[in-house]
């Protein structure tokens, strides 16, 4: 029989929650209650006694509705749930499996509250735009499952702040050892290090692509075949190339983690906005129903 030292203690159990998941928050606790709500409402829907079938304008269609409602303003309210800090039951670690998983669960009970009658009018522009919200959520619940390992690997124990300082390190030594190459050459590596090389913008930051680096081009006309050259670069050639390598890897480790870091975020910028527009639409869909009942 096992001892009452045998017990997980209170700060054991305190450290395995913190560790859990979101996702598997109480042994997935809240995706049982959402898969429950979604076979209760698919159910409801099937043998409701409505002709020719339950739509939003049915009792079936206004409860559905009505519980919609309710999840919609309740899972924006995450937001400001994530300005208090509490443990147990509520925590914001349970809040927000909750929201996760009955998110999932209101987009059947939102489709079947519709009963598939969708058309250019404020109704389904409330669908339309739960639906996006929700998407954007599932590409957020991906991205926080996948990323933070590789923006982890990426950053190879360094700072954001230390792979900047490594940069500027590398810049330095870069305009010293430029300084005895000829004009033309020099010129190449100073415009590089002139270069801001953040700046291309959100689109060249979510897809790593950099087309027009100036550190790239002052590698490949430094590094490469040229004519009248000799193949053996000179020690000063060797040594810009050599630092605009370094150079090199340095950006390409920092715009990795620029890129990771926008794919954990950009989602916001979508997800936040939609939901405002979805409770504006929500309360017009709402108050035409009243108005024209």
């Amino acid at each position: 029989m096992a001892s009452v030292s045998d017990a997980p203690s209170h700060a054991e159990r305190r450290r395995a929650t913190e560790h859990e998941s979101f996702l598997a928050h109480k042994g997935m606790r809240w995706l049982k209650i959402a898969i429950g709500l979604s076979v209760a409402a698919i159910l409801g829907y099937a043998f409701a006694d409505v002709e020719p079938r339950p739509n939003g304008g049915t009792w079936y269609g206004y409860t559905l509705g009505t519980i919609g409602a309710l999840l919609i303003v309740w899972l924006a309210l995450l937001g400001v749930r994530k300005r208090a800090m509490t443990e147990g039951r509520w925590s914001l670690k349970a809040w927000t499996s909750a929201h996760v998983y009955l998110g999932l669960a209101l987009l059947v009970i939102a489709t079947l509250h519709t009963g598939f009658q969708l058309g250019w009018n404020v109704h389904t522009l409330a669908y339309g735009l739960m639906v996006l919200v929700i998407l954007s959520g599932i590409y957020g619940i991906t991205v926080y499952a996948l990323l933070p390992q590789r923006l982890s690997s990426n950053r190879r124990e360094m700072t954001k702040g230390q792979m900047l300082e490594s940069l500027a390190a590398i810049d330095r030594q870069l305009e010293q050892a430029a300084q005895p190459l000829a004009r033309d050459d020099a010129d190449l590596v100073i415009d590089a290090l002139d270069q801001d090389p953040f700046a291309p913008g959100l689109i060249a930051r979510l897809t790593g692509n950099y087309r027009h680096c100036r550190t790239e081009r002052a590698l490949d006309a430094l590094a490469g075949p040229m004519d009248g050259r000799a193949a053996t670069l000179d020690p000063a050639h060797e040594r810009v190339v050599v630092l605009l390598r370094k150079r090199d890897g340095q950006l390409e480790q920092i715009r990795r983690h620029l890129q990771l870091r926008a794919m954990l975020e950009v989602w916001l910028y979508i997800h936040v906005p939609m939901t405002i527009a979805l409770l504006a639409a929500l309360t017009a869909h709402i108050v035409s129903v009243f108005y024209y009942w």
